[in-house]
């Protein structure tokens, strides 16, 4: 980013082709929020550079207004812990329990809501299972973003934070590594392929409608709630399952698969993040920057059990195809917003086999 003066005399920020006016600027707005329905007339009100593109000024006082957040997918995995968050950091949050797919039956509960930011979350995220339900993934992650982007620009959104997938990256050389948001867009699966479509349409929002969308390519994250549908969640179920029925091995698939994996805590952290200080239109990636073998999450998992517990392979458990490592690099978001990741990956698997070990309770 490069600043310059404006017209008025202001500083200004160029940022992804827009300029826009620091969040230093509205220190002396009001702390409260506008009445309902008057929240784009109150901005325009206060805007001391109306040359600014109007979509991008209305979502500069993030923090110096109580903001009114729409979250899709609530109920999943990241959900909760990110309306934990928001709540804590002084947000209004709504959760949208409508079908996503159900265009307008979104596009009403969204009007009804009227929220000032929208963070989209809601997906089908199982990578497996999109190789046998291909036409359902595309359909949920393609025409449900669509249908989430129009929403939420039709209710009066200022912005909406789309997560997509560090899979859209797919195969790489270890000379390409790490993964900056620059990097070529090779989807394996049809989870990636949906995810890349999605990520698209988020572009198309931003230069068709002008509309403001930050996309967030999440690399793999993990911790306390997670489905054991994803591999550090699998293990740590199966490890607690040993240790209380006392058996021997734990079945595993690839041990091999490299993974640039960070705790959901910091995750929804780095999603609120976004929200008040990414870039408009951007495109960020959230990661620790530090790639992990499935085996090396299994022995931090095994250590941390008090059983005897030995690792047996399961053909099985193998995906048909499955990318060998991600790692990304995060100097992006923590140069635009100051996150990085706080939680150790010991802290996060203890947490996690805990979960377990309380959730599996007979």
């Amino acid at each position: 980013m490069s600043g310059r003066t404006s017209e008025t005399g202001m500083s200004a920020t160029v940022c992804g082709g827009y300029r826009w006016t620091p969040l230093s600027t509205w220190h002396s707005l009001p702390a409260q929020r506008p009445p309902r329905g008057k929240r784009q007339r109150w901005l325009l009100t206060h805007n001391p550079e109306p040359r600014v593109r109007l979509h991008v000024v209305r979502c500069l006082p993030l923090r110096d207004l109580i903001v009114r957040a729409l979250v899709t997918g609530a109920d999943g995995f990241v959900g909760p812990h990110l309306v934990a968050w928001l709540l804590a950091e002084g947000d209004d949050v709504v959760e949208n329990a409508t079908d996503i797919t159900e265009r307008n039956a979104l596009i009403a509960a969204f009007t009804e809501a009227a929220p000032d930011v929208v963070y989209h979350l809601a997906a089908q995220a199982d990578v497996g299972a999109s190789w046998s339900t291909p036409v359902e993934t595309l359909r949920v992650n393609v025409e449900g973003t669509l249908n989430v982007l129009d929403a939420a620009r039709l209710a009066g959104a200022t912005r909406v934070a789309v997560v997509t997938s560090a899979d859209i990256y797919g195969p790489v050389t270890e000379a390409e590594l790490p993964l900056t948001e620059q990097q070529p867009l090779r989807p394996v699966s049809p989870y990636a392929a949906s995810k890349a479509a999605a990520d698209m349409l988020c572009v198309q929002a931003g230069l068709g409608h002008g509309f403001d969308v930050i996309r967030i390519r999440a690399f793999n994250h993990l911790g306390p709630g997670q489905s054991d549908k994803f591999v550090a969640s699998a293990l740590a179920r199966r490890v607690a399952r040993a240790e209380r029925n006392r058996e021997a091995t734990v079945r595993v698939g690839n041990l091999e698969a490299r993974r640039d994996f960070t705790d959901v805590r910091d995750v929804v952290r780095a999603y609120r993040a976004l929200m008040v200080d990414g870039c408009p239109g951007q495109a960020y990636n959230v990661c620790s920057g530090i790639d992990r073998s499935v085996r090396e999450l299994a022995g931090i998992l095994l250590r941390t059990s008090s059983a005897d517990i030995t690792l047996e392979t399961d053909p099985e458990l193998m995906r048909p195809v499955d990318l060998k490592v991600l790692r990304g690099d995060n100097t992006k978001i923590s140069t635009d917003t100051g996150w990085s990741p706080n939680i150790p990956i010991e802290q996060t698997l203890e947490d996690l086999l805990e979960f377990w070990r309380r959730e599996d309770l007979p």
